[in-house]
């Protein structure tokens, strides 16, 4: 059995549902469920004894102590974080929180555990802490990819947190023993993913008829990865990863903003062409945010060359499939579309 933090979330639901379809080994999924938490998202296991669902925060001391005191998890994967870079702007201290006091709590349970293992049980035990590429901060449009020994150097609110949980589970790991393994991963898309970030905001904007905002020239350049190629990676990382190693994901898949944009009207004009013109059209600029990064780049070398883990997609196909998820599950789009989601959206765009 395994625990898996913010199953719920994008990249963790994403992993509940391509380990049990490809394991009989159960999973113990913990979410708080907070905005971009959605049960929908694992709708196709509501009766799968195979998923225990339990909502409770991470931060929960004596919670997380009872469920690994009760199912004896072999692993911990932690996905639970705030993941938004415009929010951390808005409200840092719930990326503090989280991230950083709820990891903390995390590792601390999960240590006091591990250590009243039989000795067979904590040498196969794994604490997986899923984070970003983020944390190393931006790179100039020469610059070389982010390796696994590339600075840290956050900027944001959000990489900053994400930073400091990364140094916490590395801390763990030097101090005290725990067997832990770090990813570092790029920009996620694909099935699942709430509408607040790029693809999804363009894709459902897009097909809603509202202006595709681009912050600033639309020039920031991210790597793209497939969620289903980051699931299949941390697979690979927990069963054959070194001990206290840190491994980069990307998609070998460096994009401008602005052609990803241009890339989803294409796709869009195509599959599903609206009366009188391209969604182009509806390309909108808007003031960048602060401190937003130039460039992200990830060298995935590392996991290739010691795991044999090469992404399954490129760009253009899981990007088409990703679009073809959204015109197939407007149901799913129209529940996220409320409440919180709304004002959000009205409050960073205007």
């Amino acid at each position: 059995m395994i625990l898996v933090t913010g199953g719920a979330g994008f990249i963790g639901a994403n992993f509940v549902l391509d380990w049990l379809a490809q394991s009989d080994e159960p999973v113990i999924n913990l979410d708080k469920l907070t905005y971009a938490g959605n049960l929908n998202n694992l709708a196709s296991l509501r009766d799968d004894p195979r998923h225990i669902f339990v909502k409770g925060d991470i931060a929960d001391s004596a919670l997380v102590a009872s469920l690994l005191a009760t199912h004896q998890p072999r692993a911990v994967l932690h996905f639970a974080a705030e993941s938004h870079v415009d929010r951390s702007i808005h409200g840092p201290a719930a990326f503090i929180e989280t991230n950083v006091n709820g990891t903390f709590a995390l590792l601390e349970a999960v240590r006091a555990y591990w250590s009243g293992l039989p000795e067979a049980d904590k040498t196969a035990f794994r604490f997986l802490h899923v984070s970003t590429d983020e944390v190393y901060g931006t790179l100039g449009p020469d610059d070389a990819p982010f390796t696994e020994t590339t600075a840290y150097a956050p900027n944001s609110p959000y990489s900053a947190s994400k930073a400091a949980s990364d140094h916490l589970v590395r801390a763990y790991h030097h101090t005290y023993g725990l067997p832990t393994l770090t990813t570092n991963c790029s920009n996620n898309y694909g099935p699942y993913h709430f509408p607040e970030k790029l693809i999804p905001l363009i894709i459902t904007n897009a097909r809603a008829g509202k202006a595709l905002p681009v912050y600033g020239d639309g020039q920031q350049v991210r790597d793209w990865l497939y969620v289903s190629d980051h699931c299949a990676a941390i697979r690979r990382v927990l069963s054959a990863g070194r001990l206290g190693e840190t491994y980069n994901i990307g998609g070998w898949n460096e994009m401008a903003n602005l052609d990803v944009v241009n890339t989803l009207c294409d796709i869009l004009d195509q599959i599903d062409p609206k009366a009188g013109g391209s969604y182009r059209e509806q390309i909108t600029y808007v003031a960048d945010r602060p401190g937003h990064d130039r460039r992200y780049a990830i060298d995935a070398r590392k996991i290739e060359r010691e795991l044999g883990w090469t992404p399954a997609e490129t760009f253009e196909t899981g990007i088409r499939k990703t679009v073809q998820w959204y015109l197939d599950h407007q149901e799913w789009v129209r529940d996220v579309q409320s409440g919180d989601y709304l004002k959000w959206v009205e409050k960073q765009y205007g």
